[in-house]
């Protein structure tokens, strides 16, 4: 039986880099011209392997990355200015793009205003813990002050 490299994931064989061992028509009939797959040789074994050194190097690279940004984060202490009321009470709300903005006019991070976490929009003056998301499994907690104009 012939082996081939998978250049996608296949539900029914494995992930994307695996080698398999495949009929050989299937391997000719069906993952070549959707090119799900390339066939195994002692070359093409070596660079799926050195592509998932690469990509497993990335991965940890951008996790420290995260990481990093996230100790910024929760170092960082948000000013935000809204014109507001005697009792407090805001005109307008702060929300998860104005946060944004200020998170990228603070630290120069830009972070993805889905990814910051508000029950409901600021509508009065104070002092907010907002979780932001940096990446799945990192998350950073930024002190938010909301003062008058």
């Amino acid at each position: 039986m012939p082996q081939a490299i998978l250049l996608q994931d296949v539900e029914t064989l494995g992930e994307r880099g695996t080698v398999v061992e495949v009929s050989a028509g299937y391997m000719r009939n069906y993952l070549l011209p959707r090119k799900l797959a390339e066939p195994a040789t002692a070359a093409s074994i070596r660079a799926a392997e050195r592509r998932r050194q690469d990509a497993e190097r990335a991965l940890r690279e951008a996790e420290d990355r995260a990481r990093e940004s996230a100790a910024l984060l929760g170092r960082t202490v948000l000013t935000i200015q809204q014109q507001a009321g005697d009792d407090g009470r805001l005109f307008g709300s702060v929300t998860t793009q104005d946060i944004a903005e200020a998170i990228r006019d603070a630290r120069g991070i830009k972070v993805d205003r889905r990814k910051i976490h508000l029950e409901d929009p600021i509508r009065h003056t104070g002092t907010y813990m907002v979780v932001v998301e940096v990446t799945d499994e990192v998350t950073a907690t930024v002190k938010t002050m909301v003062v008058a104009a």
